[in-house]
């Protein structure tokens, strides 16, 4: 697949730039990320799946390769990773689901409040 021209490539440059402009905080979360990743109550491989999982929810191109080629490094199969991904896609549109509860009560609000908040009107039903 073709590289997009959306977001830069890391390159080695970019990363050692990035780090001498704030060289203890990229320490430290170096360190964290480090510590995250270990083998512990959850195997290196299902944290990098969940990471995988996690980078489809937030978006970010640069952690869903990461994560990609860390989960198969780990021994994930092609299947186990999209199947982590549907369950990103389902905790996603599920929470969009869910949050419809939201606008149901506000349909069963007696007072409509009508926008922009500048001006707020209120009406009762």
């Amino acid at each position: 697949m073709e590289e997009s021209n959306m977001f830069p490539i890391l390159s080695k440059e970019m990363l050692r730039k990035r780090t001498s402009l704030a060289p203890e905080s990229m320490k430290a979360w170096m360190n964290f990320s480090n510590t995250v990743f270990k083998e512990g109550a959850l195997s290196e491989k299902t944290k990098h799946l969940i990471a995988l999982a996690v980078a489809h929810v937030t978006q970010c191109p640069y952690c869903i390769r990461a994560h990609t080629k860390e989960s198969m490094r780990m021994g994930a199969s092609k299947e186990e990773m999209m199947e982590a991904i549907w369950v990103a896609s389902e905790m996603r549109s599920g929470a969009a689901l869910a949050h419809s509860a939201l606008s149901m009560d506000e349909m069963e609000n007696e007072e409509l409040i009508i926008f922009p908040f500048s001006k707020i009107i209120r009406i009762s039903k």
